[in-house]
C-alpha cells in the first residue's frame, strides 16, 4: 500500500528501465532476504537460484547478482533514501522509520554519522554488511517530491569534476529524460568552485542524482555496482550499447563500461527467464553484447 501511495504523491512510473545492481561474494539470496526484512515495504519479487535475486523496495527494485570476491561495492554508487514526513504520516513517524533503518543498515559501518546538517535537519550515510551505502535523509515536505530511493553517483578521485559532463552525456542518449536540479560549489569552498555540489535527474523517468566530491577519494566507479538497462528489443540494446560502451575489453555478457568507468548491463527486459535457462545462459555468457537472433532456445 505504502509503494503506490508513493507512487501517486511522485507520480512515478510503475515499470523501471534502469535497475542498480549490486555484486555480491555469493550472498544475493541472503541480501535480498535482508532487505526485505528491514525495510517496511518489501519484498523479493524475482529470484534465479545461486544467480541473482530482485527486491522491490517501496516500489523501487534493486537487484543482487552472485559473484566472488574480485569485485565489491563501495560509495562511489549509493541508494538516497527520502523521508518526506508527508509519506510516513508526519515528521515524528518519518525519523522514527530512519532511525530504524539507521540501526538496521549500519552493520558495515558509519560514512557519516547521524545528526543535522545544513541540509538536512536528520541525515547518516552508511554500509551495510553485504557492502551497499545508503544515505538516509529527512526530507523538507515543502521541498520538491522525489521517490523514496534514488541512485546516487559520487565522481571522486580520477573521476572529480565529471559529474556534469556524464549527466549530459546519460540524458542526451536516454529518452524520456531531464535534470532537475543542480548546485555548484562556489569560491570559498573546499571543492573547485563551478563544480556539482549536488543533481539530480531522472533517465527513462527513473530518478537520479549526482555529484562531485574531490581528488581526495582512492576509490572510483567499478562493476561493484551496476546499472541494468532493461531493453525491449535488439535496436533497443544496439542503441545504448553504442552510447554506453567506451571500453571494448570490458564488454561480456551484456556488460559494458562508459567512459566514466561506470558499468552497465544492457540486456533484454526478460534477462531473469533467459539466465535461468541453462541453454541461453550459456550462449549469453559468450557474448559481448547480446544478440538476440543468434539465441537457440
Amino acid at each position: 500500500m505504502l509503494a503506490a501511495a508513493i507512487h501517486v504523491r511522485y507520480g512515478g512510473r510503475m515499470d523501471q528501465f534502469i535497475t542498480p545492481a549490486v555484486w555480491c561474494d555469493g550472498t544475493a539470496d541472503e541480501a535480498a532476504q535482508f532487505y526485505a526484512s528491514v525495510f517496511r515495504d518489501a519484498s523479493v519479487v524475482e529470484q534465479v537460484p545461486g544467480v541473482a535475486s530482485t527486491v522491490s523496495i517501496h516500489g523501487f527494485r534493486l537487484s543482487l547478482i552472485n559473484g566472488d570476491d574480485q569485485y565489491a561495492p563501495n560509495p562511489s554508487i549509493s541508494c538516497f533514501l527520502n523521508f518526506d514526513p508527508l509519506l510516513f504520516g508526519g515528521e515524528e513517524q518519518a525519523r522514527a522509520y530512519l532511525d530504524e533503518l539507521y540501526e538496521q543498515l549500519n552493520t558495515g559501518g558509519v560514512l557519516t554519522e547521524l545528526g543535522e546538517y545544513p541540509f538536512s535537519q536528520r541525515y547518516a550515510w552508511v554500509r551495510d554488511r553485504f557492502g551497499m551505502t545508503w544515505q538516509l535523509m529527512l526530507t523538507d515536505p515543502a521541498g520538491e517530491p522525489r521517490p523514496f530511493v534514488i541512485p546516487s553517483f559520487m565522481f571522486g578521485g580520477t573521476n572529480h569534476a565529471n559529474a556534469e559532463e556524464a549527466t549530459d552525456a546519460w540524458i542526451t542518449l536516454f529518452d524520456n529524460s531531464h535534470r532537475g536540479a543542480l548546485h555548484r560549489y562556489e569560491e570559498g569552498a573546499p571543492i573547485d568552485p563551478g563544480t556539482v555540489m549536488f543533481t539530480d535527474f531522472t533517465l527513462r523517468s527513473t530518478w537520479m542524482a549526482a555529484m562531485d566530491s574531490g581528488t581526495f577519494h582512492d576509490f572510483t566507479f567499478t562493476p561493484g555496482v551496476s546499472m541494468i538497462v532493461s531493453c525491449r528489443d535488439q535496436k533497443e540494446i544496439d542503441h545504448y550499447w553504442a552510447g554506453l560502451s567506451a571500453a571494448p575489453e570490458a564488454e561480456r555478457c551484456g556488460w559494458c563500461v562508459d567512459r566514466w568507468g561506470v558499468s552497465w548491463q544492457v540486456v533484454p527486459h526478460n534477462i531473469a527467464e533467459l539466465m535461468a535457462d541453462p541453454t541461453t545462459r550459456d550462449q549469453i555468457l559468450q557474448m559481448g553484447k547480446i544478440e538476440l537472433n543468434k539465441l537457440r532456445f
